[in-house]
């Protein structure tokens, strides 16, 4: 399966809470920061990855599907 989705964290947003990962291990990991860094930037769509964009509490990891340009999470964001 082609890597059609882009992961990013906003360190600024994130707190370190860890449900990413936990909530999609090996796609997200705590970084030396204390933040929260996916583990590739790009990948295939996966369920877990936006569950785990979905359950952050500060709303911190946005998931485009790179062929549409459509932001999967947060839904209004969009990649010009």
């Amino acid at each position: 399966m082609a890597d059609d989705w882009t992961v990013e964290v906003d360190g600024r947003r994130c707190i370190g809470s860890g449900v990413c990962a936990s909530t999609a291990p090996g796609r997200f990991t705590l970084g030396s920061t204390g933040r929260s860094q996916p583990t590739a930037t790009s990948v295939a769509p996966e369920e877990r990855v936006l569950d785990a964009a979905f359950t952050c509490p500060v709303e911190a990891i946005s998931v485009i599907d790179r062929s549409t340009g459509q932001s999967l999470f947060p839904e209004e964001r969009r990649m010009p």
